[in-house]
């Protein structure tokens, strides 16, 4: 089975700040560090460091060559992303603050000059069954989705970030949606977090819905099903967030992909997500399978420690 990831590619230019610059303020950054991003590329990552076979789909200027070297480094085909010389690579401006929080300014250089041919072009080798993998940061999502549901593929939407070309999209078509609060709250029209998974079922009756809520863990509902999977967060100190969702996202798809049952691949995705955060940068973050065995390892070894104290006393 393989796995289509047409989605953006950039290059993350990060500052760690005290606080997000206000309206009006000229702030000095503590450091400044350039990543490979770009949510397509950081889940592309995630993807393959979870075991799939991946195809990355899409387009870059000519200075975002060095992307590519660190897609096919981590195991991603890349046979189909196109070198455009009329514009330049996706640009993030990223603020990362002293609780690892973050803001981002966007560029969408040439994750927004994709064509039709393009799209075409991408999608012959892939069949029914296959994944599709989409965000909202790249044109044409549109005509991705209804190739996808056309071929017989899942197409997974990632529906971030959340803006009006959303409202443009076939929605009616996405077989599973990965969105966090704002982006629930944005589709549901619900900000009450128990009731918003069952008004985006609602709304998408033939979709599974996975909703991630920071802290309070994350949330699968099957389409058909009315009994929801629910996981937990691991507590760990976060250094920077940026990548937490696209590394849930790819261990997510990867694990449902090979024939996971949803509880086991929420569990890894969870755990997956928890080791990005406390790592600076996107897609540098973002663990191996090996490294996220040993986390959810040490983790079971504490639960039963923690339970055998309580036992005892």
């Amino acid at each position: 089975m393989k796995i289509l990831n047409f989605g953006s590619l950039g290059i993350d230019y990060v500052f760690s700040v005290e606080h997000f610059v206000r309206p009006g303020e000229t702030l000095l950054a503590k450091e400044r560090q350039i990543y490979c991003g770009g949510k397509g590329l950081n889940q592309s990552i995630a993807l393959a460091k979870a075991g799939a076979m991946v195809f990355q789909a899409g387009a870059i200027g000519s200075d975002g060559e060095f992307l590519l070297d660190t897609l096919r480094s981590c195991g991603v085909n890349v046979d189909l992303v196109r070198c455009l010389e009329e514009v330049g690579t996706q640009n993030a401006l990223i603020q990362v603050n002293g609780e690892g929080q973050n803001c981002i300014l966007l560029y969408g250089g040439a994750n927004q000059a994709l064509t039709q041919e393009m799209v075409d072009s991408a999608f012959a080798g892939f069949e029914k069954g296959d994944y599709l993998v989409l965000q909202n940061e790249v044109n044409l999502a549109d005509q991705m989705i209804r190739a996808g549901h056309q071929k017989g593929m899942r197409v997974i939407l990632n529906p971030s970030p959340l803006n009006e070309a959303i409202d443009r999209l076939p929605l009616e078509l996405v077989d599973m949606f990965i969105l966090n609060e704002v982006e629930g709250e944005g589709l549901s029209h619900t900000a009450d977090k128990e009731r918003m998974i069952f008004a985006l079922r609602e709304r998408f009756p033939r979709a599974a819905i996975v909703l991630t809520l920071g802290g309070d863990g994350s949330v699968y509902l099957e389409a058909g099903q009315s009994e929801p999977v629910y996981q937990r967060a691991y507590r760990v100190k976060a250094v920077d967030t940026t990548a937490a969702g696209d590394t849930f996202t790819g261990y997510l798809v990867a694990g449902l992909a090979r024939g996971l049952a949803p509880a086991a691949a929420m569990e890894r995705a969870s755990a997956a997500a928890a080791i990005s955060v406390t790592r600076k940068g996107a897609a540098p973050s973002i663990p191996n399978e090996e490294e996220v065995s040993a986390f959810l390892q040490r983790i079971g070894a504490e639960t039963i420690h923690d339970e055998s104290q309580e036992k005892f006393h």
